[in-house]
């Protein structure tokens, strides 16, 4: 079977493609940051969003552990200065209508949510599953590794929970997370997010509202328009 096409792509449309993981803080608020600007755009209604899956931190387990711990040890800065980043984001956040609670994140090794995330796409809700875990995540606390956790927040969205259930429980879905991250290696993306509009213009980090409207608005002149 031939691998599916890397960019989303449709005639008189503008794919967006995103590299993200769904414990990445600055995923959650630069995909917030581009809604808004998707929402100003003229052309909002001929905007696709296509998900790919990245492992921030792929050496976790499914067992919980402290964020603050985490990143202090991961970055060999007191455990302080790490709870003084983590409220940093968080204003950043409260800032675009966000609630990052870091006291109670989870993490935990993001490949089986990412597998959902592929899951939710064949049925064509997979943008509002990813904000429904980023939310999972980094407001409610929740376990984004438990399998009846995840079953449940598909069904929040209006997925079959029996399906979803059994999606993750055959792990049939974990090579579509592996191709994703062999896209981001051949791209040579190393760090989340990175977007990629209409397959040419790439995007890096959680950019401010303003770059996001101006590189919709270029991509879509350069990209649709000049193929129209």
């Amino acid at each position: 079977m031939s691998e599916p096409e890397l960019f989303a792509r449709s005639p008189g449309r503008l794919g967006i493609d995103i590299w993200a993981d769904v414990m990445c803080p600055f995923c959650y608020l630069g995909d917030t940051r581009l809604e808004k600007a998707v929402q100003q755009f003229a052309h909002a209604g001929s905007v696709d969003v296509k998900y790919h899956s990245f492992l921030l931190m792929p050496e976790l387990t499914d067992e919980p552990t402290d964020l603050a711990d985490l990143l202090s040890m991961a970055h060999g800065m007191p455990r302080e200065r790490a709870v003084a980043l983590n409220d940093g984001l968080a204003e950043q956040g409260r800032e675009l209508g966000l609630d990052l609670r870091f006291d109670i994140a989870q993490a935990v090794n993001t490949r089986t949510a990412h597998q959902l995330t592929h899951f939710a796409a064949r049925q064509g809700s997979q943008r509002p599953m990813v904000r429904r875990l980023f939310k999972a995540y980094f407001t409610e606390g929740l376990n984004i590794a438990d399998h009846q956790t995840l079953t449940d927040l598909a069904a929040d969205i209006g997925l079959e929970r029996q399906a979803a259930a059994d999606s993750l429980h055959s792990g049939d879905l974990s090579a579509a997370v592996d191709l994703d991250l062999k896209y981001a290696e051949e791209l040579g993306v190393t760090a989340v997010p990175f977007f990629v509009l209409g397959g040419k213009y790439a995007v890096s980090g959680a950019q401010p509202v303003e770059a996001f409207a101006q590189a919709l608005n270029t991509a879509w002149d350069e990209v649709v328009e000049s193929a129209g």
